[in-house]
């Protein structure tokens, strides 16, 4: 009885197959073929940061058979690195993948959806994106720029960059010419610097000929590519600037619009697993690359407390001022900010503490002397 009730079972089942198959491949015939170009900001040579986007293309293509297809163009093939935006925006292309604060120049309040100075790491950050309210203050203030944006790729928390001398006290900031990206150059020009901002492809020749005394961009393996430490010796840690930046996906609103409610589901599908799969090649590649720079020569450096100290009050001064005068860079920056404290006050409990004693630990495993055999 059992056997003739597992086989009448099975037999419905196959049948509802049979008839479910059909429809599904009805409705995938139904679906348009679109082909859409991608204007990245950065160079391919950045395997990490430029491959979020490759990512999202091959996802896109293979859930769809092919039928929507993205081609993805490096910084400057189609449009220079920093007008990838305006871009997407203008319908030049459907589609871009960028860092939001290479457009504070428009407006400030873009910086807050990649990262601020003293902000949130990349789990705080996709937190407050996921479940904070981020999400939804970002796409109403993006609307204003014809642009549905996706949270597209992070790359953690980055280095302090490479310079040609020491930087020992706040003094020594006073007239640096430095290559650094979204408001940390604001904070930084409160304390002397001479902030400029420069495509990542072009870092290196500026850094050799003395145009800039200072760069960074994002961490060891990434800057062992771009070669810093073959012309500025001191690599400084950490980019308070940068505690998690988000990389963001900016699709033209109309072409959005547009969409079939699959291929839109497809897409942010496909964001979502480049941005885990961004920072998680970075974490794997960062400490290998970080150990060859040291063995090359390279001085690992960290900001001292006073310097740290200088650039926070600076900061806040520079938020407060902005959101006096701004009222979008006010509505999203209020509520990150209570999220971003709320964070570090979790983040100093459970996951500091274990962290600490690990650090701790790691660090007397190194320095303690050999057992003899």
């Amino acid at each position: 009885m059992e056997r003739r009730s597992f086989l009448k079972k099975a037999s419905v089942g196959f049948a509802a197959g049979a008839i479910a198959a059909p429809a599904i491949a009805q409705t995938a015939a139904a679906l348009p073929t679109i082909k859409w170009r991608l204007a990245s900001s950065f160079p391919k040579s950045l395997d990490t940061i430029f491959g979020g986007a490759e990512v999202v293309a091959k996802r896109v293509a293979a859930a769809t058979g092919g039928k929507f297809q993205i081609q993805v163009f490096a910084g400057g093939e189609i449009v220079p690195p920093f007008q990838v935006l305006d871009a997407v925006k203008d319908g030049t292309v459907e589609i871009g993948h960028s860092a939001s604060y290479y457009y504070v120049g428009k407006d400030p309040t873009f910086a807050i959806d990649c990262a601020i100075p003293f902000g949130m790491n990349s789990r705080q950050q996709n937190a407050w994106m996921m479940h904070g309210g981020g999400i939804e203050l970002m796409r109403e203030f993006f609307k204003d720029y014809n642009i549905y944006n996706i949270p597209c790729g992070n790359t953690g928390t980055q280095m302090g960059g490479w310079f040609r001398k020491e930087i020992k006290t706040v003094a020594d900031l006073k007239g640096l010419k430095m290559r650094i990206a979204g408001l940390a150059g604001n904070v930084l020009a409160k304390l002397g610097v001479i902030a400029q901002q420069i495509p990542g492809a072009d870092i290196y020749p500026a850094l050799e000929k003395g145009t800039i005394d200072a760069a960074e961009w994002v961490g060891p393996y990434d800057d062992e590519k771009l070669g810093f430490n073959k012309v500025a010796k001191y690599y400084y840690y950490p980019a308070w600037w940068e505690g998690g930046p988000q990389i963001t996906m900016y699709v033209n609103q109309k072409q959005w619009d547009s969409l079939p409610k699959e291929y839109q589901a497809i897409l942010e599908s496909a964001c979502a697993e480049a941005t885990a799969d961004m920072l998680a090649k970075y974490d794997n590649k960062n400490p290998p690359a970080l150990k060859r720079l040291m063995a090359g020569g390279t001085q690992l450096r960290p900001f001292t407390n006073d310097i740290m100290a200088a650039c926070y009050k600076a900061a806040n001064e520079f938020y407060e001022e902005t959101a006096a005068k701004n009222a979008k860079f006010k509505k999203i920056y209020e509520p990150w900010k209570k999220f971003r404290d709320e964070q570090v006050q979790w983040f100093s409990i459970a996951e500091g503490g274990f962290d600490r004693f690990m650090q701790a630990t790691a660090r007397t495993a190194q320095t303690a002397p050999a057992k003899k055999k």
